[in-house]
């Protein structure tokens, strides 16, 4: 019984342990972008990514990096973004996470302040989380700031 007891805490503090790496790789991600790290960025992409974007595709990590990535960057840069809800699932070496958000940023001269959301899926290559799927979509924010 007590055998029992101590393996079920045990995967239960793996899980957590799990989903706390996730996260904190979908973290490292965004902080990369903010800070302008573009190596840091791409090495958290899987090779094969896609990225969904306001009805826009890109298939690769290296067609993100020479497409898109750039201008993340730059926007990233100069945005507060604040997360606002998290909620993740584990599901062996697959971990879904879901993310609401509020960015305020001073962007080609304009005050922007979005609320967005944000759904990644990341899968465990060897010891590290990548991220091979991203679902970005935000609207204003309807208060005027």
């Amino acid at each position: 019984m007590k055998r029992i007891a101590l393996l079920l805490s045990m995967s239960m503090f793996t899980a957590i342990a799990c989903a706390s790496e996730a996260t904190d790789a979908l973290d490292a991600f965004h902080a990369a972008l903010a800070s302008g790290d573009k190596n840091r960025a791409t090495e958290l992409l899987a090779t094969d990514v896609t990225i969904y974007e306001s009805g826009y595709v890109e298939r690769s990590r290296a067609e993100y990096a020479g497409h898109h990535l750039p201008e993340d960057i730059v926007f990233a840069k100069n945005a507060n973004r604040k997360v606002l809800q998290t909620s993740e699932r584990i599901e062996g070496k697959l971990a879904m996470i879901w993310q609401e958000t509020e960015t305020r940023a001073k962007h080609k001269g304009k005050d922007i302040h979005i609320f967005g959301t944000e759904t990644s899926l990341l899968e465990k290559q060897g010891e590290q989380w990548r991220i091979v799927h991203v679902h970005w979509s935000s609207r204003k924010s309807k208060i005027t700031s």
